[in-house]
């Protein structure tokens, strides 16, 4: 089977060199995450050589209020990737004092990536489903970008208006073990599906996950939509070609 992790974090592994070497050796095409604009460069230079491997240059939500002196930063980056992330918004109690702060910051990494054309986006949306879908809506045309939710704990009308957005949904394991996890899971069309760890911040026999461990994702999904783990894997990749279609940038053979 040919399996996806677009969102995790193999930077925040230990020895991240050493996750990032496993990851592509497990023949998983793998999206590892940035929190912050100088965590960049050295993700960008451990994943120069691993095909299967990309990295995103992100600015997250949650480190928003210490970081957002490094925006600028990010938009300086931005030219030397196709993937960001992680970005978006989170509304939870520990962060709402931030939020208006992450607005501003958000929008503008929507704007600045509907100017550049081509980015695909990995976003986080935590108690904050409809301000960004409402600034998705207003500031990143799906002609001009792609956006993935990942980990996306919305209602079933927020699936069908971020469906109508363009957007994309990347499920893992932990969403997948609450009722209403499985819920906007089976809302989310088969041609939008992608899968997901979001290791090293969900976990498998009491470890860490890793993108390998996608296997259990994929047959969790298999399960709940009644079909063959290897049909759901085939989906899930072709998605990934759909997504990522453009010639400069195709998917390792």
């Amino acid at each position: 089977m040919r399996l996806v992790d677009l969102h995790c974090h193999l930077d925040l592994y230990p020895d991240p060199a050493k996750a990032i070497a496993e990851a592509a050796a497990s023949g998983v095409y793998t999206l590892t995450m940035t929190t912050t604009p100088r965590a960049w460069p050295r993700n960008r230079a451990l994943t120069e050589a691993t095909p299967s491997v990309r990295a995103a240059l992100g600015l997250h939500p949650q480190l928003v209020a210490e970081h957002s002196d490094e925006l600028t930063l990010w938009e300086r980056y931005l030219p030397e990737t196709r993937y960001v992330g992680e970005v978006g918004l989170d509304g939870g109690p520990q962060y709402f004092r931030s939020l208006d702060l992450q607005k501003h910051v958000f929008e503008r990494i929507l704007t600045v990536c509907a100017n550049a054309g081509g980015k695909v986006l990995s976003v986080h949306s935590v108690r904050s489903v409809r301000a960004v879908l409402d600034l998705v809506e207003a500031k990143l045309p799906s002609t001009r970008g792609k956006i993935v939710l990942h980990w996306f704990t919305g209602t079933k009308a927020e699936v069908r208006r971020a469906t109508d957005l363009g957007c994309y949904f990347s499920v893992n394991s932990a969403m997948l073990a609450t009722e209403k996890g499985r819920s906007t899971a089976a809302a989310i069309p088969t041609d939008r599906l992608l899968t997901e760890t979001d290791g090293p911040f969900t976990f498998l026999d009491q470890r860490p996950t890793r993108p390998a461990d996608v296997t259990g994702v994929i047959q969790q999904l298999a399960t709940n939509r009644s079909t063959s783990p290897e049909k759901l894997a085939s989906i899930v990749f072709s998605n990934l070609g759909v997504l990522l279609s453009r010639s400069d940038d195709p998917l390792p053979s």
